[in-house]
């Protein structure tokens, strides 16, 4: 050892341990600041910031656990250690955000359970005003960490410790406002209503235990697919008035999110076995943490950028980035989820469900339900004399908009920069591009076909009328979007279409539609590689599972919307995808109106759907529950 490194360590140990811990804890606060607010989308660039503030982090819990007598005699509260902690999980929580790597998720996970049953923000936070709001944002962020890494137990017991606290605030503080707190209580409990222990009886994830491994599906002929492409990167955006979110995780980006992650290991079903419970023990996760580590062997997540409230240029300023990051062998999933910036009349099968009309244009003015305002307008127009519907127009919310085939991501007070255009995806399909529309206006997306700047994109448009779901129909986002339940959850789909809920159910006969339906689906992905005239554009993203199992739970969607009574032959209430997929996979074909009414005959519900030709059924179809 050097002279100079000696004298260093000589006055470094001259200095108080306390004074040496705070120098720490400002240099890692300074550090924190200016990665904070950094976008999750520009993930390249910022690598270094992150793991430069994660080595000071480290090196602070390291220096606080073994100085830690020291520094609580010098005054260091339990509070304080919790602080760390908390910063620690957050980063973990921002670079899987960053990432998609589900370790850092895990790891986000540990260090907040850590904090709970330890209890570092309980003591005192009835006294100190500043100490209770700790606490509740500590909460909040390890809702939406355990709600991401479907810890739904945990989920349930923070959920409780919540309004336990907001109410418990609320009576200490009295002549503070905790409006704010009480509409995060209220979102989560919406939310967990909306996506219920049966919405999750299979894991939205890829599982190895019930999808089919990468290496064993079929492949494509090699003319047909002169490219092999993978999912590399999403950007997926879902706003609509008065949806299902929480904070800025919608109920549709939410699933969707989801449905892009493998599910480690199968731990979810294995370890839920189909059930989910309302209460979990303290802690009572811990031990299954090993359990959260994916296979190596794997592929990586893609990675995902979730946009609430997009302006166009936050939009395009994302897909620009994520296209100039984009591999040579990758493609970009694109999730949009809004409605229209044109409402017209109602129209239904049965008097029910919303549709949309090119000819009229009224919009409604979407208010903002983020705990921050951002200072947008929410004032609403009257409308003129002559609209269509005045007294409709009239409504709190509503405005007149002069634009026209486009999905509206805000209120429609700052013009075109809450506005989506099918033109503005156009010049990114430089790159092979994967385009899903939920929406009433999802058919003006059809303009992005033909009209490619170099790669084809593929489309997958939802019905332009949306037919109600649910117990409730009451708003058309209660329980979620339909498209984008059928592409995340397909069986429950199909139930809710027919007006069954997780409590009318049973586990048998659920089990043996599950195995029907995944056997039709790998029958149908088989008919789809060997075909002889299967466009290149879906040829080339078949090996992708993510995309591949989009791909076929659509066609499972289109054939159940075609032959259900209630939308049969009427156009407007079908999927549909661009470029068109071969006549073999049609809804109309014997395969699919046989693997449709074999499910309809489990839930007593064949009398739902029409059916062109007499389906034999096998003797092997048991009964199921009423419908």
């Amino acid at each position: 050892m050097s002279q100079q490194q000696m004298n260093n360590n000589t006055s470094s140990s001259n200095i108080p341990v306390s004074e040496r811990y705070w120098t720490l804890v400002d240099k890692a606060d300074k550090k924190f600041s200016k990665i904070r607010d950094l976008p999750y989308y520009e993930r390249n660039r910022y690598d270094t910031y992150f793991y430069k503030v994660f080595k000071v982090y480290t090196q602070l819990w390291k220096f606080q656990q073994e100085n830690r007598q020291k520094l609580v005699e010098a005054g260091l509260k339990r509070w304080e250690i919790g602080e760390i902690a908390s910063r620690i999980g957050q980063l973990y929580y921002g670079q899987y955000m960053r990432t998609s790597e589900a370790s850092y998720l895990s790891e986000a996970y540990i260090f907040y359970e850590a904090i709970l049953t330890r209890e570092y923000f309980k003591e005192g936070s009835f006294q100190d005003f500043n100490l209770a709001n700790k606490q509740l944002r500590f909460l909040a962020r390890f809702l939406m960490v355990c709600l991401v890494l479907n810890r739904r137990e945990m989920v349930h017991q923070l959920v409780n410790l919540l309004k336990m606290l907001v109410d418990e605030c609320k009576r200490t503080f009295q002549d503070t406002d905790f409006k704010e707190w009480k509409l995060v209580v209220q979102e989560i409990v919406r939310f967990l209503k909306a996506d219920t222990a049966f919405m999750n009886i299979r894991p939205l994830r890829y599982s190895l235990v019930l999808d089919p491994h990468p290496d064993v599906l079929p492949h494509v002929a090699a003319p047909v697919a002169r490219k092999n492409l993978r999912l590399r990167d999403a950007v997926l955006s879902s706003y609509h008035h008065n949806e299902v979110k929480f904070s800025e995780l919608t109920l549709d980006t939410f699933r969707m999110l989801q449905c892009l992650e493998w599910e480690p290991s199968g731990s979810f079903y294995l370890s839920a076995g189909g059930k989910n419970g309302q209460n979990g023990a303290l802690g009572s996760s811990r031990i299954n943490h090993s359990q959260d580590i994916a296979d190596p062997t794997l592929p990586p997540n893609p990675r995902k950028a979730v946009l609430y409230r997009p302006s166009l240029t936050h939009f395009i300023a994302v897909l620009a980035t994520i296209c100039e990051e984009l591999p040579p062998d990758g493609v970009l999933l694109v999730y949009l989820s809004a409605s229209g910036g044109t409402t017209g009349h109602t129209l239904s099968p049965s008097g029910s469900g919303t549709c949309f009309n090119a000819a009229e244009n009224i919009t409604r003015d979407f208010q903002s339900h983020t705990i921050h305002s951002d200072g947008t307008s929410t004032s609403s127009m009257s409308s003129p004399s002559n609209s269509p519907n005045p007294s409709a127009s009239q409504k709190k919310g509503d405005c007149i908009s002069y634009h026209t085939g486009c999905l509206q991501f805000g209120n429609c007070g700052s013009g075109g920069l809450n506005c989506i255009y099918p033109s503005d995806l156009i010049p990114f399909t430089r790159r092979p591009l994967f385009i899903i529309i939920e929406s009433d206006a999802s058919e003006v997306f059809k303009a992005i076909s033909g009209a490619e700047k170099g790669e084809r994109a593929a489309l997958l448009l939802s019905p332009n009328c949306s037919f109600p779901i649910g117990s409730s129909d009451a708003s058309r986002h209660s329980v979620g979007s339909l498209l984008t339940i059928f592409l995340t959850a397909p069986l429950q789909a199909f139930c809710l279409l027919l007006g069954i809920s997780g409590s009318d159910i049973e586990m048998d006969t659920y089990k043996h539609a599950e195995s029907l339906l995944s056997s039709s689906l790998n029958d149908w992905g088989l008919t789809l590689a060997t075909s002889d005239n299967l466009d290149p554009v879906w040829a080339q993203i078949l090996g992708d599972q993510f995309l591949r199992r989009f791909l076929l739970r659509f066609i499972f969607c289109r054939a159940v919307l075609t032959l259900f009574v209630q939308t049969y032959n009427k156009e407007e209430f079908h999927p549909e995808c661009m470029p068109a997929l071969p006549d073999a996979v049609s809804p109309r074909t014997s395969a699919f109106q046989t693997a449709v009414v074999q499910l309809a005959k489990l839930f007593h519900a064949t009398k739902r759907f029409v059916f062109t030709e007499a389906i034999p059924l096998p003797d092997d179809i048991n009964s199921g529950t009423r419908s």
